[in-house]
C-alpha cells in the first residue's frame, strides 16, 4: 500500500475535498448530493444520519454556518434575500407567456428575471417563508398520475415530521421537527393587515385558525418557518452545528458540478468546480437536488432526455427520457395593490414580515376542486421606501391546469443556463379563474374600513421596472426615498404619480368590466411565484413522459435519483418548500430502507 494510499484508508470524508487536492486521491462515497437547497439539506441530514453512509453534498453558492448566517437570510422579511443577487443565479432568465411553436416566424415574448436561490439551503434562504401543504386532493393525484405510495395518508406524516408547529398540537401538525412553524400574533399586525381581517368577515369568507389543519375554504394567518422573528431555512433547521459535526459528512459550498460521470448505463460521480477548481468524485449514487429548472439540465447534457433535442445539440443519447425538461408548472399570479396610508404601515419593531393575512376560495370553474384559488394579502411590497408605501392582493392559481412549459438546453456547455419557458397560461381555465378573481377582490375596496387606510387602488404587475427599482443598492434607495415623499403629500398629486409612474395603463374598472382589457393586463402581468416544479416528474415506468420513479430513481439507468420539485406529478396548491422537504424525508427514508 502506497503512502497515499495509507492516508486515504484513514482519513475522514470531511477532509476529502482537501486531501484529494493536495494527494490526487480520488475518495469514494455512498452517496453525492448535487445541490443543497430545501431537499439537499434535509438528504444530507438524514442520510449522514446513519454512520456507515459517506456522504458529499455539493452546493454551487455559499455557505450558511451556525453564528454566520448573512443578516438578509435570517431577515423575517424575505425581500433583503430575494432581491440579492448574491444569493441568486443571476443570469437566468424565463420567458413566462405562451410561446408559439407552431408559428415560427411569431416573435417570443420578452425574458424576464427568474430569481432561483444558489445559496446553501436554496429557496429555503430566500422565500417568504411560507409554510403550507397544499390540499389533500393533489397527493391523491400524484399516486393517481403514477407516484405510487404519495398519496394524503402517506405523506401527512412526513409534513409532520419535518415541523414543529410553535401553536398548534394535534392530529395535523408535528413537535419534534427541525423546522419551526409559527402564526404572527394579531397584536403585531399593521393596522393593514388588521382591516383586512375585518373586511373579509364582512365579506362573509369563514375565518380558519389554522391553515393546515383540516382543508376548506376561508382566511386564515399564514403560517411560516420561522422562529422569534428570525428565518429556519432547511439549511439551518436540518445542518446544525450538531449534524455539521459528523465526520462522515462532507460539505462542499462554492462548487459548481459540471458532469455527471457514468460507465455504461450507471452513474458513477461528477466532475465539478470547487473554489473555481476542476475535480472529480465517485459515489455508489448520485442524488440531483438542484431544483427544477437545473436538475433536469443535468439529466440533459448526461445524455439523458428527448433524442430529437439532444440529437439537435449534438450530445449523444445516453438513454431516451421524453419527459426530462417537459411540463415545467407554476403557480401564475396578478396583483391588485393600493397606497397605504402612513398610520396603517408595517411597524417594524413589531414585525418585519409583510404577510401576514392569506385566503383560499373556490373558483367552481373548469372542473377545479376545492381550494383552488389563493390570495395573500400583502401590507408592503418591497424593501424600499416606496413598497412600504404599498399593499396588494397577491393572487395565484392554486391548483394549475396549464403544464405545458418546459426545459431545454441553450449549449451544451455546464455554465450556459438552459432555455425556461413556462408557458403560465396556456390552458384558459387559469387565466379565466384569474379574472374571476380579480373581480371578486376588487370590490373590497369600496369597504369603508378600508378606504380610511388604503387610496387609489391599481392592477399591478412585477414588471422588469418595478423589479429593476427592486434591486437592493444605493441608488434605487436614495430614488424610492425621493418618490417616497412625494407620494406621502397632497392626495391629487399622489394619484398623478401613481397613475403615470406605477400603473402601466390598466385600471381597476377596466380589468372588472371589460374582458378584453382584463385579458391583456392578465397576459401581460402574469408571472409566477417562483415555484418551478414537475420536469423530472414521477410515474410508472410505462409512462413515456415520466422520468423518475416513486423513489426518485430515473429511468433507464443506475446510480441516479433525483429529488427536488422537478418530481412531483403536478404542482400542489401550495407554495412548494414544504413539499419539496417532505418529499425529500420521505424519499430518504426509502433509501435507508434501501429502496
Amino acid at each position: 500500500m502506497t503512502a497515499a494510499a495509507r492516508i486515504a484508508s484513514v482519513i475522514s470524508p470531511r477532509h476529502a475535498v482537501l486531501w484529494q487536492s493536495v494527494l490526487g486521491i480520488e475518495m469514494g462515497f455512498d452517496y453525492i448530493i448535487v445541490g443543497c437547497g430545501s431537499a439537499g439539506s434535509v438528504l444530507a441530514n438524514r442520510l449522514s444520519a446513519r454512520s456507515a453512509n459517506r456522504v458529499l453534498v455539493c452546493e454551487a453558492g455559499e455557505d450558511t454556518p451556525p453564528g454566520s448566517v448573512p443578516e438578509e437570510i435570517l431577515d423575517s422579511y424575505p425581500g433583503t434575500a430575494y432581491l440579492n443577487n448574491r444569493f441568486l443565479w443571476s443570469d437566468l432568465k424565463v420567458r413566462t407567456e405562451v410561446v408559439s411553436h407552431n408559428n415560427p416566424d411569431e416573435p417570443k415574448p420578452k425574458l424576464r428575471k427568474y430569481e432561483q436561490a444558489r445559496v446553501l439551503g436554496g429557496g429555503s434562504s430566500i422565500n417568504g417563508q411560507m409554510a403550507n401543504r397544499g390540499a389533500p386532493t393533489d397527493y391523491d393525484e400524484w399516486e393517481s398520475r403514477g407516484a405510487k405510495g404519495w398519496n394524503w395518508d402517506s405523506v401527512l406524516p412526513y409534513f409532520k415530521k419535518l415541523e414543529t408547529d410553535l401553536d398548534f398540537n394535534d392530529e395535523w401538525h408535528g413537535q419534534d421537527g427541525p423546522i419551526p412553524v409559527r402564526r404572527v400574533p394579531e397584536e403585531h399586525w399593521p393596522e393593514h393587515s388588521k382591516i383586512l381581517r375585518g373586511v373579509l368577515e364582512r365579506a362573509n369568507y369563514k375565518r380558519l385558525n389554522d391553515q393546515n389543519g383540516y382543508f376548506e375554504d376561508g382566511y386564515f394567518p399564514v403560517t411560516i418557518s420561522n422562529a422569534d422573528e428570525q428565518r429556519v431555512s432547511a439549511g439551518i433547521g436540518y445542518l446544525n452545528a450538531d449534524v455539521r459535526k459528523r465526520e462522515n459528512l462532507t460539505i462542499s459550498t462554492r462548487t459548481q458540478v459540471t458532469e455527471l460521470l457514468f460507465e455504461d448505463l450507471r452513474c458513477v460521480g461528477i466532475k465539478g468546480r470547487v473554489n473555481g477548481k476542476l475535480q472529480e468524485f465517485r459515489g455508489r449514487e448520485v442524488i440531483l437536488s438542484s431544483g427544477a429548472i437545473h436538475s433536469p439540465a443535468h439529466l440533459l447534457r448526461a445524455g439523458i432526455g428527448p433524442t430529437g433535442h439532444l440529437h439537435d445539440l449534438g450530445i449523444p443519447v445516453r438513454h431516451a427520457s421524453f419527459g426530462v425538461g417537459q411540463r415545467l408548472m407554476d403557480h401564475p399570479s396578478v396583483a391588485l395593490a393600493a397606497f397605504v396610508k402612513r398610520g396603517a404601515r408595517v411597524k417594524n419593531h413589531l414585525s418585519r414580515r409583510h404577510m401576514f393575512l392569506g385566503m383560499r376560495y373556490s373558483s367552481d370553474i373548469g372542473g377545479a376542486p376545492p381550494g383552488d384559488m389563493f390570495v395573500v394579502f400583502t401590507s408592503k411590497t418591497s424593501w424600499h421606501a416606496v413598497g412600504e408605501q404599498i399593499g396588494s392582493f397577491l393572487l395565484f392559481v392554486n391548483k394549475v391546469f396549464s403544464e405545458t412549459g418546459e426545459v431545454r438546453l441553450a449549449t451544451r456547455h455546464w455554465a450556459d443556463e438552459p432555455e425556461v419557458e413556462f408557458n403560465l397560461l396556456s390552458d384558459r381555465r387559469d387565466l379565466d379563474r384569474i379574472a374571476d378573481g380579480i373581480r371578486r377582490l376588487a370590490p373590497l375596496y369600496k369597504d369603508p374600513a378600508l378606504q380610511n387606510v388604503v387610496t387609489d387602488p391599481f392592477p399591478a404587475s412585477y414588471s422588469d421596472k418595478v423589479r429593476q427599482v427592486g434591486e437592493i443598492n444605493t441608488r434605487n434607495k436614495i430614488l424610492t426615498g425621493i418618490m417616497a415623499r412625494l407620494l406621502d403629500g397632497p392626495s391629487f398629486f399622489r394619484t398623478f404619480l401613481i397613475k403615470n409612474l406605477i400603473m402601466e395603463g390598466f385600471t381597476i374598472d377596466g380589468v372588472c368590466n371589460d374582458e378584453e382589457e382584463a385579458e391583456a393586463f392578465i397576459r401581460k402581468a402574469a408571472v409566477g411565484v417562483w415555484h418551478a416544479s414537475c420536469t423530472c416528474r414521477m410515474g410508472a415506468r410505462d409512462d413515456a413522459m415520466a422520468v423518475t420513479d416513486h423513489n426518485g430513481r430515473v429511468h433507464g439507468v443506475g446510480g441516479l435519483r433525483v429529488v427536488d420539485a422537478s418530481i412531483f406529478p403536478v404542482v400542489p396548491s401550495a407554495n412548494t418548500n414544504f413539499p419539496t422537504i417532505m418529499a425529500a424525508e420521505k424519499i430518504s427514508d426509502s433509501i435507508l430502507e434501501g429502496n
